[in-house]
């Protein structure tokens, strides 16, 4: 079967460009601040927009004021392509705004809470499944658009909700975070993996006139965070061929905002941020205990187990120093030269006329649940640096560009799919990169 020709969608979207800018307003119009989240009334206008096009819908909720929506759109193949988006934002306080946060047109940019992130990919989205309606034509992959709710949060109620009760089986996933930072473009193929932790530190409380007839845990406490700083900073990862291509274009994105020295640290070594510390309660007495709690980010493809037993062997080097609360995860990543990757570059590259990156996130999201549920998954979205910041603005080339995008994405993907090697799995982590522990040995008693 040939591929569908996409030129009918192009050319409608190019010439209802404003009608995509309208769609934006409309949705940035839905308060949708998280906390609290409501997203029903938004969800019910998306609903109505696709059922005028005679798009079959379903919501999937667990709570009902933040609701789901899946749209499907039969394609011409037994190929799936998923657009998903969330219909949340951050809060915003009005005051602090030049604009209207619920939405403002001024000559191009469409000011907003939720324009660049990330209403202006949704009406992208909606603007391409009305374009294929419009034109009669069928895309070359069935397009299942999925809008979720509560992500700002990272809350149970948004995609987890949706992959436990619907079964979203899909060949690729496209994400519509904004994936541009100062005019250069990227796809995001890879998300970092975790360690949250929470060291507890134990002392001696005395009078603050008299410190060495205390120990103080702050100050142990404190030790111990060096210790692990110091530690992580001199492991040697030895990456394999794909994670490394992933970090080389990485650094090479970055290195802009970050510099060299800065952007080759972020993805080659760990990260780490001390984000909470608490500790006494007077200043005139040594404190005898004190919480830290700690944000390690790793590159994808490393053994994220493997280095959270690094950290337990320093902290066991601390005798008034313990580990509490610990939570973690894995990186996962896509294949830079894959069949996905390929077909985001490739046609954002022809939109943009500007190079598209391959690179990681700094953190990570949904891309990573999908990924571990076995659909490939990257983020692509055009937008503007403004994303969370107040006068949060979009623009309406931006938005015309990313629906071109995603509307010529589903006949390029089959192509790539068809004509390229097989979808790399990108849940199978963690065994291309080796640790080397410059000074902790590890005991078995430590794992």
């Amino acid at each position: 079967m040939s591929t569908p020709d996409t030129a009918p969608v192009v050319t409608y979207l190019r010439e209802h460009r404003e009608e995509v800018s309208d769609l934006a307003l409309t949705l940035v119009g839905h308060d949708t601040q998280n906390p609290p989240g409501d997203t029903r009334d938004v969800v019910s206008w998306v609903e109505s927009f696709f059922s005028d096009l005679g798009i079959e819908t379903a919501r999937v909720v667990s709570d009902p004021t933040k609701p789901n929506l899946v749209a499907t759109l039969p394609g011409a193949t037994d190929r799936t392509l998923v657009l998903q988006g969330h219909l949340d934002t951050v809060p915003f306080d009005a005051d602090e705004w030049s604009s209207d946060p619920l939405g403002e047109r001024v000559g191009d940019r469409i000011y907003g809470r939720g324009a660049t992130d990330m209403k202006g990919a949704v009406a992208s989205m909606l603007a391409v499944a009305k374009a294929y309606v419009e034109t009669d034509t069928v895309p070359a992959a069935t397009l299942v658009f999925a809008f979720v709710s509560d992500e700002e949060v990272a809350g149970e109620a948004g995609l987890p909700t949706l992959l436990d009760q619907y079964p979203l089986d899909a060949d690729a996933c496209v994400i519509g975070e904004t994936t541009c930072e100062n005019g250069r473009h990227s796809v995001t193929v890879a998300d970092k993996g975790s360690i949250w932790l929470t060291l507890q530190a134990a002392g001696k409380s005395a009078h603050g006139s008299r410190p060495m007839l205390g120990t103080n845990a702050i100050r142990s406490l404190c030790n111990a965070v060096d210790d692990i700083e110091a530690t992580l900073r001199e492991i040697q990862f030895d990456f394999g061929p794909v994670v490394q291509a992933i970090v080389d274009e990485s650094v090479a994105y970055y290195e802009p905002v970050f510099g060299t020295e800065e952007s080759h640290e972020l993805f080659e070594l760990p990260s780490v941020n001390l984000g909470v510390v608490s500790g006494g309660d007077r200043v005139n007495v040594v404190p005898d205990v004190a919480e830290a709690h700690l944000d390690i980010r790793l590159t994808a493809g490393v053994d994220t187990e493997q280095v959270l037993d690094t950290v337990r062997a320093v902290v066991a080097g601390h005798t008034d120093v313990e580990i509490g609360d610990v939570s973690w995860s894995l990186g996962t990543y896509e294949d830079p030269d894959g069949p996905l990757v390929n077909a985001v570059a490739d046609v954002a590259s022809e939109v943009t006329g500007t190079r598209v990156y391959r690179r990681s996130a700094t953190g990570g999201g949904d891309a990573k649940r999908l990924r571990n549920t076995g659909i490939p998954t990257v983020e692509f979205g055009l937008g503007t640096d403004t994303v969370h910041a107040v006068d949060e603005f979009t623009t309406e080339d931006a938005l015309v560009d990313n629906a071109e995008v995603y509307a010529r994405l589903p006949a390029e993907l089959v192509t790539h799919l068809d004509t390229g090697t097989a979808t790399f799995d990108s849940t199978d982590v963690g065994i291309l990169s080796t640790i080397i522990p410059p000074k902790t040995e590890l005991s078995d008693d430590s794992r």
